[in-house]
């Protein structure tokens, strides 16, 4: 198996830009990788982001949040209090049973985080993407996790907490923990009536160097899903990833061939790296 770079993607409309300077100022260690009129990479604190400004087409929703462990209390209401400023709460700032603080908010820009302390003693800021399988997808978290884990090399499931035998939820994903290619993410059945399930919003793109690698996730993901344009495609929980060559960034910023190969990419469904560099 392949062990590739995940990136999460976020689709804005317009507001790529403006999304990750506001996110640079709430998390340490952050900064703007590239930017151009349609997509602006970033990183937060070692995690990395795309912000992609796709149009009104898709709207992020708290289907996939992202979840930011902090080690200290006060980082936990710094991080809080400038996330929530235009946004709103969806579970108040306050102490569960789960843990010491948390929250979980979607901001101004539709981004949804939780933001809770460290209950292992870690001091490292950590920010992972959590998928909610709501809907029609509830109770499949586990089994998503077994898909993916199949896929990638250099996976582990590092957590699993079921729900009780006896209760309603009996044997579903009440948290869990993995990693795709020693890249984090947490899992969760989510029981109860939500308005939202997964959807282009928010998006897992994998960095490919050759076309074996690009073949490989894009025959094992569509399984059971379906295929879409430009490289993206939905899996069988319908989660989208994006699957491209790495060389994707350094060939549309070519004033030569940057044109000829977004029309390329535009007209494919998988794509071809061969095709892309002689466009």
């Amino acid at each position: 198996m392949y062990t590739n770079a995940i990136t999460s993607c976020l689709w804005f409309d317009g507001q790529a830009k403006e999304a990750a300077t506001f996110y640079s100022t709430v998390f340490k260690s952050s900064k703007i990788t590239s930017e151009n009129p349609m997509v602006v990479t970033f990183e937060l604190n070692g995690t990395k982001f795309m912000g992609l400004n796709g149009g009104p087409m898709f709207k992020i929703n708290p289907s996939i949040s992202f979840f930011v462990t902090c080690g200290t209390l006060e980082e936990v209401n710094k991080i809080w209090d400038k996330l929530i400023d235009g946004g709103k709460a969806l579970m108040a700032i306050d102490t569960y049973p789960w843990s010491e603080r948390y929250g979980w908010l979607q901001d101004k820009f539709g981004v949804t985080w939780q933001i809770s302390i460290a209950n292992d003693g870690e001091i490292e800021q950590k920010i992972k993407p959590s998928m909610l399988f709501t809907s029609n997808q509830f109770g499949k978290a586990e089994a998503a996790i077994s898909f993916y884990t199949s896929i990638f090399g250099d996976s582990t499931t590092d957590l699993l907490v079921l729900y009780p035998d006896g209760g309603d939820h009996a044997g579903k994903v009440m948290y869990s923990e993995f990693q795709l290619s020693q890249h984090p993410l947490i899992a969760m059945d989510g029981p109860g009536v939500h308005e939202y399930t997964f959807n282009e919003g928010v998006s897992l793109m994998i960095s490919c160097e050759t076309q074996a690698e690009i073949d490989h996730y894009w025959y094992k993901l569509t399984e059971g899903g379906a295929e879409s344009m430009c490289g993206w495609l939905k899996d069988k929980f319908g989660v989208s990833w994006q699957v491209v060559p790495s060389i994707i960034g350094k060939l549309m910023s070519d004033p030569e061939k940057g044109g000829r190969a977004m029309q390329a990419v535009m007209k494919m469904r998988k794509l071809d790296i061969a095709t892309l560099l002689n466009a």
